[in-house]
């Protein structure tokens, strides 16, 4: 076990986003987050300001981490100019890191985003591909969404969507394979890449602990099914 600290002070969110918490819970009036869920930034702060190394790894492993939308209200209202939605970050980043974030049902998700949004990103150029949301693992979206899904160019040609996944302009273009290659340099340099590779090494410890199924690519396979559905529907406050 390291200085939880230390590696948190090496990420520059949270040298920007912690200058010296007052306890004054301004953060907390104004976080939608704390409205709904058991979250508290002024706690979050206060705690990792005791620089307890116990107290930040149950931090790591809890739900609690995650709840933030990270909307940046509490940036807009600190009388001492911290940002305790930063801190969230380094902690989340710290969290999947070291593999803790498999200790929480939201955090587990982190291994969701990373197959479903994150892969996006290499596969379209786009975080989130309207012709990648599955109506099947999406009913949500309700039933018309089977149709568009089935007949998207004609729908998003009459929408003015323009190019729809064809080289060219509009927001729904193809986008080239050299932009695309780009994207992944830039996650190769600014430490994308390696935070992927921590997210799928540490799920697949954990699907292997739980006995599910895990697969190295896709989403078709028991641990990304059980991240993506489980809902122990007690995270509100």
């Amino acid at each position: 076990m390291g200085n939880y600290y230390e590696m948190l002070m090496e990420d520059v969110r949270f040298r920007d986003g912690l200058n010296a918490c007052i306890n004054c819970g301004v953060c907390t009036a104004i976080c939608p987050a704390a409205e709904f869920y058991d979250y508290d930034p002024r706690k979050i702060v206060n705690l990792v300001q005791t620089n307890n190394n116990e107290e930040l790894e149950k931090l790591m492993k809890s739900e609690t981490i995650w709840y933030c939308g990270q909307c940046m209200s509490c940036k807009t209202r600190c009388p001492r100019g911290n940002v305790p939605a930063f801190v969230v970050m380094a902690l989340r980043s710290l969290s999947m890191k070291l593999g803790f974030f498999t200790e929480s049902e939201k955090g587990r998700q982190q291994f969701a985003i990373k197959r479903t949004v994150g892969e996006n990103i290499f596969k379209y150029g786009y975080c989130v591909a309207s012709y990648a949301v599955s109506p099947e693992m999406h009913p949500e979206q309700g039933p018309i969404w089977k149709y568009i899904i089935q007949n998207a160019p004609d729908v998003y040609e009459r929408l003015g969507g323009g190019h729809f996944d064809e080289l060219g302009a509009g927001p729904l273009r193809k986008i080239p394979e050299d932009a695309k290659e780009e994207l992944i340099r830039i996650f190769e340099v600014s430490g994308g890449t390696e935070l992927f590779d921590d997210i799928e090494k540490h799920s697949r410890e954990k699907a292997e602990h739980m006995g599910l199924q895990f697969d190295d690519k896709g989403i078709d396979n028991e641990y990304f099914i059980e991240v993506f559905t489980a809902n122990k529907k007690d995270h509100h406050a």
